[in-house]
């Protein structure tokens, strides 16, 4: 499939930022460490699930200086109801005491520092700097991806290709509100198995409409 034409990708962002005017972040936090925290869980895991675990484990250790003094096996239970909890523990872990010792336990807002830190991918570095430091980024989650490349704004193989490909089809400074509603419509209308296509903002556009 191609992707579609100028007109096309135009009509798609237009059409999708109209249907979500709120989107934003779904996951629940009170600080950039927080945020961290947050998304690094949220890897092959729904951010409903890491909110349920969160509470509890910033209760215990809001911040990175209380969470580096955590023992990794505490960590551990308090997140042992998401997927990958052991390696999530680990980073955690690792990643709380690595911002201790480099930066007084406040998370950097440069990409190339952030992606320094484990348990820290392209992902969730975008992610972090899109929404704690207000910097255009798109974030390309399994929901974005799946959409991007299902309705014609992308066709690549890759997540990192796509990302391109969105950075090319998007204007800049609508690249953060697309990231948050290309997810929001992935969730709540274009699913993996049954997209709701009679239900779709974008179906008379959309490249591969009930596909």
């Amino acid at each position: 499939m191609s992707v579609l034409p100028k007109a096309g990708r135009e009509t798609v962002i237009k059409q999708l930022l109209l249907a979500y005017p709120d989107a934003g972040c779904a996951l629940h936090f009170h600080s950039v460490f927080q945020l961290l925290v947050s998304v690094v869980l949220s890897a092959q895991t729904t951010d409903k699930s890491v909110n349920e675990v969160t509470p509890a484990l910033f209760e215990r250790a809001p911040d990175a200086h209380a969470m580096a003094e955590l023992p990794e096996e505490e960590i551990r239970e308090r997140i042992r109801r998401i997927g990958m909890y052991r390696t999530k523990a680990a980073n955690l872990s690792r990643l709380s005491r690595l911002l201790v010792e480099k930066y007084d336990g406040n998370v950097p807002g440069e990409y190339d520092r952030l992606i320094e830190l484990p348990g820290v991918g392209r992902k969730t570095a975008n992610v972090v700097l899109s929404v704690a430091f207000g910097r255009q980024r798109i974030a390309v989650d399994t929901h974005v991806f799946r959409l991007a490349n299902r309705i014609g704004l992308a066709n690549e193989t890759d997540v990192l290709k796509t990302e391109l490909a969105l950075m090319e089809a998007i204007p800049e400074e609508r690249w953060t509100a697309m990231h948050h509603a290309l997810i929001y419509h992935g969730r709540q209308v274009c699913s993996a198995r049954k997209p709701r296509c009679e239900e779709c903002c974008i179906r008379e556009t959309c490249l591969r409409n009930g596909v």
